[in-house]
């Protein structure tokens, strides 16, 4: 099967973004004020906390856009907060032909929007605009990161194909496990809004962000006025600081993912039949047993140390290589996958501690 994960940064690359987002930090905020730890409450000013409006200027800057916000509930609220506050009860989105993500399933019905899917792999070129439905539709939903095992499309390109058919259509996009990770976002691509969760980034849980287009974000923190709706000074002050150091961290993480691959294709670990990298979500290494052991397998590796489940998907807290089945999507496309393969991302671990837990893992099945 032809895979084709995203182009992640390399580590000089993610050094120059952290170095530009350092660079937006020192823009806007004062000396001491960087030596704060936030503030809490409806600034008379801002209508939200005063470090909460400072954090979003810096993401604005930085991304390049007219505004950001902040918003609860991660890359599902922030996804959620854009269709709630621009979209009516049963408008018609365009998307992916694909599985649609779950948490993003249950806003579409939850809003009874009515759904149109389109292979954004059939489009290449700006003439390809002519594939695409003769409708009016109120959104464009794309999503960044790989929905299918196959999915080859270019983001950039999609995004300019199809604002060129639908110029006056907001598109917006799903960056959850790109963002920080490749060399630009929705927006910075020509999207009209982004979206992801900086949980995802190392930030407090449930810390989401919309950057983009002001007359959308406008509307959108018009529904969250409240006290109670607002992330506070302290929250976004401790994601800007986590933010800081994941370009570096995911450019080391998508290197390893590289080493780690390569020394499983070369048959370091005998068991091992294939490895290729996909981005299932994450950019991470599909490994394929030469035999049905990938359940017994995956029952086990929690004892040798290979963490089993996800917190927020490269969280703060992951730390650990985690060890777990492949994408339902993939399981469907391939039924008899889930007893050769299992996934690996390896978080903040190096590539000889993921080999030894795989090795010592195999031999107590052996027992």
């Amino acid at each position: 099967m032809q895979i084709y994960p995203l182009k992640s940064l390399s580590i000089a690359e993610a050094i120059k973004l952290q170095y530009k987002l350092v660079d937006s930090i020192q823009r806007e905020f004062k000396g001491r004020e960087l030596l704060n730890g936030g503030d809490y409450g409806l600034d008379p000013e801002f209508k939200k906390p005063r470090f909460t409006a400072k954090v979003e200027n810096v993401l604005a800057d930085f991304f390049a856009a007219e505004r950001a916000l902040l918003v609860r509930g991660a890359g599902t609220g922030a996804i959620r907060s854009f269709f709630n506050a621009n979209l009516e009860v049963g408008a018609e989105v365009l998307i992916h032909q694909a599985p649609i993500y779950p948490t993003t399933e249950v806003t579409f019905k939850s809003m009874d929007l009515k759904i149109t899917k389109f292979d954004f792999n059939s489009l290449n070129k700006i003439a390809d605009q002519k594939l695409l439905p003769d409708k009016d539709f109120t959104a464009v939903l794309v999503q960044h990161s790989r929905q299918k095992i196959d999915d080859s499309y270019d983001f950039a390109k999609v995004i300019e194909i199809i604002k060129t058919k639908y110029p006056d259509t907001p598109v917006i996009t799903d960056d959850n496990y790109a963002a920080m990770k490749v060399d630009q976002i929705g927006v910075e691509a020509g999207a009209d809004l982004s979206t992801f969760s900086l949980f995802k980034l190392q930030g407090p849980p449930g810390i989401g962000l919309l950057v983009g287009s002001k007359k959308y974000l406008d509307k959108v923190e018009s529904i969250n006025y409240s006290g109670g709706s607002q992330v506070q000074g302290t929250e976004a002050l401790a994601a800007l600081r986590s933010l800081v150091n994941t370009p570096v961290s995911l450019a080391v993480q998508a290197q390893t993912v590289e080493e780690l691959n390569q020394r499983l294709q070369q048959g370091e670990v005998a068991a091992v039949k294939n490895a290729f990298i996909a981005n299932a979500q994450s950019k991470v290494v599909i490994l394929e047993f030469d035999k049905p052991i990938a359940k017994k397998f995956l029952e086990a590796v929690n004892e040798q140390g290979g963490v089993p489940y996800p917190v927020g998907s490269e969280s703060r807290y992951e730390i650990g290589a985690m060890f777990y089945r492949i994408s339902g999507t993939f399981r469907k496309q391939n039924p008899e996958a889930e007893k050769f393969m299992v996934r690996i991302n390896p978080m903040r671990a190096g590539a000889d501690t993921i080999i030894r837990i795989i090795n010592q893992t195999i031999s107590s099945l052996k027992r």
